[in-house]
């Protein structure tokens, strides 16, 4: 992967953990990447908000001050001194920020931009974020990626994915403005865009990875036509030559009252995109195996695979029984239950 030589293919993504009090990353964090650090391995860190107005709770962790990046150090030298590749996601939240810190961080205007939240955004009055104020968020990205370097992270990954902040501009069911950020696919993806190329400009594009989801309706999107946004945005990142494109694997879509599964459509644009393709959404050893198999992708990521199995590499390698999840312990503030306590596979010396 680029400069990085990695030993496999199995990836741990973001994940958030709801433990990092007060936005700053805690010491029981050392621990919890370091059980799923590997020698070679890709880790990417739970998402880090990129200003103070960009996190989604107290007790997720952020990349824009310098306590944060001091915090950040020790966590990101104990998954080096394993040997593992360890890259921050970057994001802002949106209309899904605290409502209580949030400001004018939004989409638009109108009922289309404000409906469609089930969480954050309580009684938060959304407005249209000026040009003044894209480029504001723009530099938060850029200084959020100089300050992860900073803290000793191999690189970062920006979140355009999930209905956060910039998948909103990118979606056509959401975005409704009507300047250079809004309309034809091009003017949507224009923020995308601005802020992967400010990033690379300030680490370097082989130090960026790109996290879409065209597919995914989560937070209440959905696009009306994923493949041709994901296809244009892969030859974006071309272009800017970016390291690495993560996409989730829609395997299921809910459409009425019917479920329909829609595997492996992600091909045109692992086809397109010339750097190291990342896919993940729900798969098991065995899909991951065909996936690589197929050259569906390169590396594969499992989210709460990993997070009940931390050293889920090796059970892979050995085809051994997995822990389960438990779902109840996801987002607890506890800096021990569900979080660093899930067992090792016991293998005989």
């Amino acid at each position: 992967m680029g400069r990085f030589n990695l030993s496999h293919r199995v990836v741990l993504p973001p994940l958030t953990r709801n433990r990092s009090y007060k936005n700053i990353p805690q010491s029981h964090a050392v621990e919890y990447y370091s059980q799923r650090t590997t020698n070679g391995g890709l880790i990417i860190s739970e998402s880090a908000g990129a200003c103070d107005i960009s996190h989604g709770c107290p007790n997720m962790p952020g990349i824009w001050s310098k306590e944060q990046v001091e915090a950040w150090k020790p966590i990101v030298n104990a998954v080096h001194e394993k040997g593992g590749v360890f890259f921050c996601q970057i994001w802002h939240t949106g209309l899904v920020s605290d409502y209580n810190e949030q400001k004018w961080w939004f989409l638009g205007a109108g009922p289309k931009n404000t409906t469609s939240f089930s969480c954050g955004n309580k009684g938060a009055s959304p407005s249209q974020l000026t040009k003044d104020e894209i480029n504001c968020i723009i530099n938060d990205f850029r200084v959020a990626s100089s300050n992860a370097i900073e803290a000793g992270f191999d690189g970062v990954e920006i979140l355009c994915a999930n209905g956060f902040l910039i998948d909103r501009f990118m979606n056509d069911q959401v975005n409704n403005r009507i300047d250079q950020y809004g309309g034809s696919l091009e003017n949507r993806c224009l923020l995308a865009l601005e802020v992967i190329e400010a990033v690379a400009n300030e680490i370097g594009s082989d130090r960026v990875g790109i996290k879409l989801s065209p597919f995914d309706d989560f937070n209440g999107t959905r696009y009306s036509n994923p493949e041709t946004l994901g296809l244009y945005m892969a030859n974006e990142l071309n272009i800017l030559g970016v390291l690495y494109l993560h996409v989730t694997e829609p395997r299921m879509i809910k459409i009425g009252d019917e479920t329909f599964t829609i595997p492996h459509c992600l091909f045109p644009m692992r086809a397109a995109f010339k750097g190291t393709f990342i896919a993940t959404g729900g798969y098991t050893k065995g899909d991951g195996d065909k996936a690589i198999a197929n050259k569906y992708c390169d590396l594969v990521s499992f989210g709460r695979l990993f997070l009940a199995n931390p050293d889920l590499p090796k059970r892979f390698e050995l085809d051994a029984k997995l822990n389960n999840h438990q779902r109840s312990s996801f987002y607890i503030q506890d800096p021990v239950l569900g979080y660093t306590d899930y067992p090792f596979l016991e293998v005989a010396s």
